[in-house]
């Protein structure tokens, strides 16, 4: 079982002058369910090297049992450290793609076109692809076969407006992921704010939030072993 999990290297948040990246949990609760699952893990990032990791996502408020094992395993800090460049990596390398959130993918993945064709290689091969709260959002500008949007029809679920509104961010990230599922003909769905959510549409498996990773992860697991 070879996955693919793909980081933003992106870490500005807005024109705030503040910082973002990836969303700690959103990584290390899928990393080490996929690793105790014996999955083979490569990880990915547009830049290489060292992914930004969003400064609140490491408050104590946000801490998990598994960001804790992760801050104690040196072996898993060097695999994220030393990320290989997402150009370099290819779908038939694997069996399924991964993608955390954290706000810096609104950015930097929703636009990349080497993660847009990564995706559609990924979604011509049949082969799953997840994504968690802000990741969804990396969607925003992928094709289907047909050339429609990629979430045109399809049941999907991403971090809500309410919860973005709570983060006081709405007016700084570039677009807002359930207004851009909607409009481009998705049945979005969404649960409670900050609690698990996870749809399952046909390979394409999408979380709300960073409560949600664990359980996108092993769905993902279940559809590959």
């Amino acid at each position: 079982m070879k996955i693919l999990m793909v980081l933003t290297s992106h870490d500005e948040l807005g024109d705030t002058g503040k910082k973002t990246g990836f969303w700690l949990e959103e990584f290390a609760a899928p990393y080490y369910t996929f690793l105790d699952a014996g999955a083979e893990i490569t990880v990915a990032s547009p830049a290489g090297g060292q992914p930004p990791l969003d400064p609140k996502s490491d408050l104590p408020d946000f801490q998990t049992p598994l960001t804790g094992r992760f801050k104690a395993d040196p072996a898993a800090q060097a695999v994220l450290a030393s990320t290989v460049k997402l150009d370099t990596v290819r779908e038939a390398d694997f069996d399924t793609v991964f993608y955390p959130g954290g706000h810096g993918p609104l950015w930097d993945l929703a636009q990349s076109a080497t993660s847009i064709a990564l995706i559609e290689s990924f979604a011509k091969a049949d082969k799953p692809v997840g994504l968690v709260c802000h990741a969804p959002g990396v969607l925003k500008n992928v094709k289907a076969a047909n050339g429609d949007p990629f979430v045109k029809g399809r049941t999907v679920t991403g971090f809500t407006n309410g919860e973005e509104e709570a983060v006081e961010l709405t007016e700084v990230v570039p677009f807002l992921i359930e207004d851009t599922f909607i409009a481009q003909g998705a049945d979005y769905r969404k649960g409670p704010d900050w609690a698990p959510f996870v749809v399952h549409d046909g390979k394409l498996v999408t979380g709300q939030n960073p409560a949600s990773s664990e359980d996108v992860a092993k769905t993902l697991i279940a559809m590959v072993a």
